[in-house]
């Protein structure tokens, strides 16, 4: 997983949230509920979508609510499953 505001490369386990290492190596992303309801913690994936779990519903009426774009995924909710994601704070 790449954290492209910090310039940072981790190793994660798949099923690892992106907020979870985002708070861990001290990237911009920030986040309110975790719950997936506030938004706050939207972020672009930059690169690797493919390689993240499916926004559920939630997800997708949040960002949806929030106007996201279509590269946007909330940081509490989505999980890395394999390979390489690049993020950085939406």
């Amino acid at each position: 997983m790449v954290f492209a505001d910090v310039g940072l490369t981790v190793t994660v386990k798949a099923g690892t949230r992106i907020i979870e290492m985002s708070e861990k190596i001290g990237s911009a992303i920030t986040y309110g509920c975790r719950a997936g309801e506030c938004g706050t913690c939207i972020t672009r994936i930059v690169g690797g979508a493919d390689h993240l779990s499916e926004p559920s519903a939630l997800e997708t009426r949040v960002l949806k609510d929030n106007l996201a774009g279509r590269h946007d995924r909330l940081a509490c909710q989505c999980q890395v499953l394999g390979g390489v994601v690049t993020v950085r704070p939406g």
